[in-house]
């Protein structure tokens, strides 16, 4: 309780007297102040943060090797061996660096933070999901197109931290530590190289508020974001450790490319040089001065150093996409009747129509999915809600099924001319 106005009542901690501050409070033999009270809860919540267990308990004998990581990423996604390797060596030796002890070399070694270049729907994001589900530290995603240079509407730089933060329960040693995926790279592109009467607030501005994130420095985060909350206490975030993974489509990237191998060229050498290039992936031979054409500025291109591309998927893969990893559509459908008591199966030629139609929708391996859904929306209508009949409680799905209920639905209206 609070004592009254006493000219011998003094805080045991500062010593200041009842005059002297907003509010004593007093105890079995002691009193404390408001701003004694503040600071020791401030001073136990530091303690309680620094003592809570990381969310990364990796050690360097403990840290799964390159060729671990490519394994698990197996399980998860389907071809893209030359993405995988890439993001296998680059996150290990990224933990690697953050695990090092301090030596007597002085050798210390930089972030190596990753750019991935794809169609829609190659497997960008979930490449960046699975390595942080393997290795247990916080992970978020975050939207590039809404971010706004300071001051503009939009969101701040600083947002991507918060969100990590929160992911990580706000504890900043685990945050440290996270994997941070910022999706739609390219939509943040230079506009134009022209100077303009109007800041490209959305583009450029957004690039040059990314390097401090990027290259790694101290960050004072608001953890309810944005400017709506001034008066919040700011969380000081390094982000000397936090791995950036970046992606993007780049679309209409590929005329860049193929303008800098100069497939047009005249003269006897040109058909040796052409018939080299495939031209059906010109993806594969992208390099950092086709980021730069694009309209991403150089200081960003050097603090994304590990660029890699994604291959896009054909009907072979769509298939395996369909069924074989330990999270393909097919599996999550069967878990789901599978609760109500209901064994689900499709047969082959079921499954050939569904990637048939992805591709003719060319809506990639995302439209799987959205096809397989209008499907099976009316079998998860009903089936619930019937009686529990064992002959009932099998369901096989064959081409003519999956065929008719297309049909029914809004989705055959997407067919691409």
């Amino acid at each position: 309780m609070a004592k009254k106005a006493n000219s011998s009542n003094h805080c045991s901690f500062c010593g200041r007297s009842e005059q002297e501050v907003n509010l004593l409070i007093s105890g079995m033999t002691g009193f404390i102040c408001d701003m004694c009270a503040e600071q020791a809860h401030e001073i136990v919540n530091d303690s309680f943060q620094s003592n809570t267990k990381s969310d990364m308990d990796l050690t360097l004998p403990t840290l799964p090797k390159p060729a671990q990581i490519k394994d698990f990423l197996d399980l998860y996604v389907i071809k893209q061996e030359n993405a995988k390797r890439f993001l296998s060596v680059s996150v290990y030796n990224h933990y690697k660096r953050i695990l090092q002890k301090s030596g007597k070399d002085d050798v210390e070694i930089e972030k190596s933070n990753i750019i991935m270049v794809g169609e829609t729907g190659t497997g960008k994001t979930l490449l960046a999901r699975t390595i942080a589900k393997m290795l247990q530290v916080p992970f978020t995603i975050v939207d590039a197109t809404v971010l706004t240079e300071a001051g503009y509407v939009g969101e701040d730089i600083e947002s991507i931290l918060t969100r990590l933060l929160q992911v990580a329960d706000y504890n900043v040693n685990a945050a440290e530590r996270g994997i941070v995926f910022i999706d739609e790279i390219d939509k943040i592109a230079r506009k134009s190289d022209n100077p303009s009467i109007t800041r490209d607030v959305s583009g450029e501005g957004v690039q040059q508020g990314l390097l401090k994130l990027l290259e790694g420095s101290v960050v004072n985060v608001p953890p309810q974001g944005g400017r709506k909350h001034p008066e919040q206490r700011m969380i000081a975030v390094n982000t000397k450790n936090i791995l950036f993974i970046c992606g993007g489509a780049f679309d209409g990237i590929e005329k860049k490319i193929a303008q800098r191998l100069n497939t047009r060229v005249v003269g006897y050498a040109a058909g040796n040089q052409s018939s080299a290039i495939d031209r059906n992936n010109l993806m594969k031979y992208i390099t950092p001065l086709d980021l730069k054409s694009f309209g991403l500025i150089p200081e960003i291109i050097g603090r994304l150093p590990v660029l890699t591309y994604l291959e896009p998927l054909d009907r072979e893969a769509l298939l395996r996409i369909l069924a074989e990893p330990k999270n393909s559509i097919i599996r999550q459908y069967q878990k789901l009747f599978e609760m109500d008591g209901v064994t689900l199966s499709f047969e082959h030629n079921a499954c050939e129509y569904i990637v048939d139609k992805a591709i003719e929708f060319k809506l990639g391996a995302r439209g799987l999915r959205s096809i397989v859904e209008a499907i099976m929306i009316e079998a998860m209508f009903t089936l619930p809600s019937e009686e529990k009949n064992e002959e009932k409680r099998k369901m096989h799905v064959t081409r003519e099924y999956a065929a008719g209920q297309l049909e029914k639905s809004d989705l055959h209206h997407l067919k691409v001319a």
